[in-house]
């Protein structure tokens, strides 16, 4: 905190960092929240405590702004955090004497515990006097989450609340629903409606995500790998520059860099 403070500092403090606001901050928090997962994909502990310290710093910058104009500190965070988990632990923290049985038969079951915490989370709020308690808890817990993770939030507790399918034959027929609709709006031409359109396709492919146990965002991230690597691979295959190139020729390099890949994953890890 001393550092980021002198960071801040109006005198002799740096002039981006003086520049920056909580909203100017925002991309920030998102960039470095995305490269903490993406070091948890790959398992790199070097790289996940570095980018865990690049996400502390924007805690630490928020702090100081909101200290700054004097409407929150870095205590009063951590105070609140402090608070919040005692009282969503009660199992973990009430007293010996004072602790009842359920919440002592939850220390074994963690099915019951996160039943626990999402009730006495709703206890905190003002959810029981609307008449739609569980989409406004929805909407507060989602309006911070990038849109695929937020989907598969909505996703998971609509359908712990009995909106839901009675199959997974139901989820595929919505599936194919949903983009015979997409075809329709994008040959329409109105691409208002060709983008809600879209996003009902990717809501749908979410639910059979959570229907098949999948995790959409790290099925994405893995694309989005494999996508680059071999992209790289064609790239290099012509000399950094694919312009001028045929169609079948860009193809025909593309099922290669597959290839490539493939053997060596396999000369990587061989058959037991």
């Amino acid at each position: 905190m001393a550092v980021v403070a002198q960071l801040r500092d109006p005198e002799n403090g740096c002039p981006w960092d003086l520049e920056q606001t909580h909203a100017s901050l925002l991309p920030y928090v998102l960039e470095e929240a995305h490269e903490v997962a993406d070091a948890i994909r790959h398992g790199d502990d070097r790289h996940l405590a570095e980018e865990l310290g690049d996400l502390l710093l924007q805690v630490l910058l928020h702090a100081q702004i909101a200290s700054e104009a004097g409407r929150f500190d870095l205590t009063q965070i951590s105070r609140g955090l402090h608070d919040k988990l005692v009282r969503r632990h009660p199992h973990v923290f009430a007293a010996p004497e004072s602790a009842t049985a359920t919440n002592r038969g939850l220390s074994g079951d963690s099915a019951a515990v996160k039943a626990s915490w999402e009730a006495i989370k709703a206890l905190e709020g003002t959810a029981g006097a609307s008449p739609s308690p569980l989409s406004d808890r929805l909407a507060a817990k989602v309006r911070g989450q990038p849109a695929l993770a937020a989907a598969m939030t909505i996703s998971r507790k609509a359908a712990a609340a009995g909106f839901e399918w009675d199959s997974i034959e139901g989820v595929w027929e919505k599936v194919h629903e949903e983009l015979d609709e997409l075809k329709q709006a994008v040959a329409s031409g109105d691409r208002v409606h060709a983008q809600e359109e879209l996003g009902d396709v990717l809501f749908t492919l979410v639910n059979v995500a959570r229907w098949c146990g999948l995790d959409p965002d790290a099925g994405l991230a893995g694309t989005n790998r494999r996508f680059l690597d071999r992209f790289s691979r064609v790239e290099a295959a012509l000399g950094g520059t694919l312009q001028g190139q045929s169609l079948p020729e860009l193809e025909g390099l593309w099922q290669q860099a597959k290839a490539q890949i493939r053997a060596e994953a396999e000369a990587s890890n061989p058959p037991a």
